[in-house]
């Protein structure tokens, strides 16, 4: 039986707070952790359960709604003690400033302006409130919305909190008309590999690599480096104003981009069975990259977290779960007999000094992405013998998608039927 899962997701946002409130809000979150702490003291001193929420909230300098919710995480945990017989160990305790819980509508509140930002109220104290802007994700930001504007989406509990001395928002919002189906259950793993101008997929099942293709988007890189450029003259002319606009332009217009592919590759997704679109957790590339001031200005510019969250949620809103996987060689890994050695790639060609398997680069790196994916899944990998022929599609600026064509660095291998049609 397939295990079905309501569409559930936790939504990251930084806090722009209006005047000098980020104290305020500061001084909340201590008074939390003193809410959190008081409850694991009066449950270890043996109070009575039903009684410790009245206790900590007449004592408690924060609104009720926000009280109840601290004391319900504290007893949460405490029943985890419990189960593991450590109930005396003072590391139960917390330190630090500990996260404001609140209920929306009775905690906070959100609301859509007319300009399309969303503002935000947290009450931090009786009758002390903290009101600005959320900033963040633009995927997060455009599932918050949708979410005030349909009845289909529930907003739930949400945590403010400081990481990095940075004030955040974090909101569960849970949409019971749409499921996720279990990844475990899935059929075909869909491999992505996202690069500086194009995305390559591959489809994985039990009988091998079904279907591939390689969606080049190079007019983002394009437009970054001329962007740029027009920002430094600009700069050097000591305009900020013309600085930021250029800016605001610039990632317009690659949201819009990064949409129109991300939506691309849900719907040819949707074609095989069952199938579970995996990532390859990129969250810490940007730390290891030196590679020289310019090669380092581009790396840092690529799109790939964006265009995995905007793919991410589109694919949920249809039911595919997605998954993540260690990165490590899946771009000098040969997808047919194994071998790795950083030495075998140039540009977009791959060649396999052991065996001799020459392939698209970054076709090769989404098989290995999917043989990676099926393992987390506990599949039994199939043997490689042949791959699709790569097939190209190229997106134009109206956003529509060029004739699929089949490039010269093919594999060895059949040649797939032509994919179906798709327009934005």
């Amino acid at each position: 039986m397939t295990d079905v899962q309501t569409l559930v997701k936790t939504l990251d946002f930084q806090l722009d707070i209006q005047s000098d409130n980020e104290s305020l809000l500061y001084d909340a979150t201590l008074e939390s952790r003193w809410a959190y702490n008081e409850t694991i003291r009066l449950a270890k001193e043996g109070v009575d359960w039903d009684e410790i929420p009245d206790r900590v909230a007449a004592n408690a300098d924060l609104v009720k709604n926000t009280t109840q919710r601290v004391v319900a995480k504290a007893l949460g945990a405490m029943e985890n003690y419990h189960e593991y017989d450590d109930f005396g160990l003072p590391s139960h305790t917390k330190d630090g400033a500990y996260p404001l819980r609140a209920n929306y509508e009775e905690g906070y509140n959100l609301t859509v302006r007319d300009d399309g930002t969303i503002e935000f109220r947290i009450s931090t104290r009786p009758y002390k409130h903290v009101k600005g802007v959320l900033e963040g994700d633009d995927a997060h930001i455009d599932i918050l919305r949708a979410a005030l504007a349909s009845d289909e989406w529930t907003i739930g509990t949400t945590e403010a909190l400081f990481h990095d001395e940075t004030p955040e928002l974090h909101v569960n919002v849970t949409n019971t008309e749409r499921t996720v189906r279990d990844k475990q259950d899935s059929r075909t793993v869909i491999g992505v590999d996202v690069n500086e101008d194009n995305v390559a997929l591959s489809a994985l099942s039990a009988d091998g690599v079904e279907d591939t293709l390689v969606i080049d988007f190079p007019e983002i890189k394009f437009e970054r480096h001329r962007y740029f450029t027009m920002r430094k003259r600009v700069q050097n002319a000591e305009k900020p104003s013309i600085h930021d606009t250029l800016e605001g332009r610039e990632a317009r217009f690659v949201r819009d981009r990064l949409h129109k592919v991300s939506r691309h590759i849900v719907e040819w997704s949707q074609q095989f069975e069952k199938s579970c679109i995996v990532f390859e957790d990129l969250k810490e590339m940007r730390d290891s990259i030196d590679y020289g001031t310019r090669m380092n200005r581009r790396l840092h510019h690529l799109p790939f977290r964006a265009l995995q969250h905007y793919t991410s949620y589109k694919a949920a809103f249809e039911g595919i779960p997605t998954a993540w996987i260690n990165p490590e060689y899946t771009s000098q890994r040969c997808p047919m007999c194994g071998h790795t050695e950083r030495a075998n790639r140039h540009k977009k060609r791959f060649k396999c000094r052991d065996c001799g398997h020459q392939d698209h680069s970054d076709r090769g790196a989404s098989v290995n992405i999917a043989v990676k994916g099926s393992k987390k899944l506990d599949w039994n990998v199939p043997a490689l013998n042949s791959l699709p022929q790569v097939r190209k599609v190229r997106r134009q600026a109206s956003g529509a998608v060029d004739a699929p064509t089949v490039t010269s660095d093919t594999a060895r291998g059949h040649h797939s039927d032509g994919i179906r049609g798709v327009s934005d």
